[in-house]
């Protein structure tokens, strides 16, 4: 018998106990899952049960696998493309309406990763919930802004503290760490900025007006505790979170999750000014046997002098930053472009911010018990390119930085907004 199946929101761990088998026999634990378009992932993990015949995933440790030690959440990060799918798949739902459902399995004795397992002595069905009652989703086509506005549950008054979510370079709408957010209590705007509705299809240029418009739309929402809101983004998003936070007052609080300092790729426009955009040489790409593309030292040095036009001026800020990075990320150099941002903010007087550095943690970052992923896709250049990391050490910063993510946006002094969990509003 194994014990772990029903439903429950994403962040929640999942319990995982099973009872019945003999005294120290050997066992392999899968997870299978599939994504919205039906590619299958999956892990698996070797246990032994103890003299009573019982596993706790909680307590008990893995010998091998895709994974070894105590992890409770271990079957849910490693999941990975199965062997028949196309590699370097990432796992991340879509609808966040609609749960995830991961089936839990028990083989008899311990079968390595990729072989046939042996047979099935248990199993369970697991629904991983990216919402709950209550929560509300609206969609958002106000003047040129698009995306999805998520709410707290009605029975929670407000108002709430307003956050803006941005992801990078993959484009579209990713909605699931507002809705997220939703649930512990924040006002999240899902922001698209390219590749959505009738936003422009690539991102060659962009307009920080569009940003201001969200940012005003959020700040004036009968729902949201001001003075201001913040802003959270991944990749891309971070660098235009810290370009919002710098330029627009409406901004008070930004998390940067692997971003740069300086505006990159695309030419960022304000009115009269621009940033120009650092561009990637692909002379300085390098590929594997195995054809993963390494694009770690490609980017334009955002510290040579010559580059100086790009760099975003973050001492005008008057919020406060949280910089979270990973020290294995091979996407670009996040730790150095940390280094940067605070060396400058210091240069200037400000000690407006918090760093969040985790070692053997990879490039994106995302809410707890998302599977890692250290190779991925890449939407621009249509190849698999290294994000870094690894699984154990990357499954763990994503956990420990949500909770310090939230703390941030709800205490940060410059909200002056009250938090759900206390009493004084």
């Amino acid at each position: 018998m194994v014990r772990g199946g029903g439903s429950g929101p994403a962040l929640v761990r999942v319990e995982t106990r099973v009872a019945g088998l003999s005294p120290g026999q050997p066992v392999t634990l899968r997870a299978v899952a599939a994504d919205d378009r039906g590619c299958l992932f999956q892990s698996c993990a070797h246990y032994r049960a103890d003299s009573r015949g019982e596993l706790h995933l909680g307590t008990d440790a893995s010998h091998g696998g895709d994974y070894t030690g105590v992890e409770p959440m271990g079957l849910f990060w490693s999941l990975a493309p199965a062997g028949m799918e196309k590699p370097y798949q990432r796992l991340v739902p879509r609808n966040t309406g609609a749960p995830m459902k991961v089936e839990v399995l028990v083989h008899q004795g311990h079968s390595p990763p990729g072989s046939m397992p042996g047979p099935v002595v248990a199993k369970a069905e697991v629904q991983r919930l990216f919402t709950t009652p209550g929560v509300r989703r609206i969609r958002l086509k106000e003047g040129v802004v698009r995306g999805s506005l998520f709410l707290p549950p009605g029975e929670w008054d407000g108002p709430f503290p307003g956050v803006i979510d941005m992801y990078g370079d993959e484009g579209g709408l990713i909605e699931l760490r507002s809705s997220l957010l939703a649930i512990r209590g924040f006002a999240a705007l899902s922001l698209p900025y390219f590749d959505f509705e009738d936003l422009p299809r690539v991102m060659k240029e962009l307009k920080l007006e569009y940003f201001e418009e969200a940012a005003r739309f959020l700040q004036r929402h009968p729902k949201v505790k001001g003075p201001g809101v913040g802003v959270i983004g991944t990749g891309k998003g971070a660098e235009l979170a810290l370009s919002m936070i710098t330029f627009l007052p409406e901004v008070v609080a930004a998390v940067s999750i692997s971003g740069c300092s300086s505006n990159t790729v695309a030419d960022l426009h304000y009115g009269d000014m621009t940033l120009p955009g650092l561009r990637f040489d692909m002379k300085k790409v390098s590929v594997s046997d195995s054809g993963v593309f390494d694009v770690f030292d490609a980017l334009d040095d955002p510290a040579n002098p010559a580059n100086s036009a790009s760099v975003i001026p973050i001492e005008k800020a008057e919020g406060h930053f949280l910089l979270v990075v990973g020290e294995d990320d091979r996407m670009w150099k996040s730790s150095l472009y940390a280094e940067l941002a605070i060396k400058r903010l210091r240069q200037h007087g400000k000690e407006n911010f918090e760093l969040l550095s985790y070692p053997g943690a990879g490039h994106r970052i995302d809410p707890p018990s998302t599977p890692f992923c250290q190779v991925a896709m890449d939407r621009v250049l249509g190849v698999p390119v290294l994000g870094g990391g690894e699984s154990k050490a990357h499954a763990h910063a994503q956990e420990h930085s949500w909770g310090k993510i939230q703390e941030f946006l709800h205490f940060s002094r410059y909200f002056l907004a009250c938090s759900i969990y206390t009493s004084e509003c």
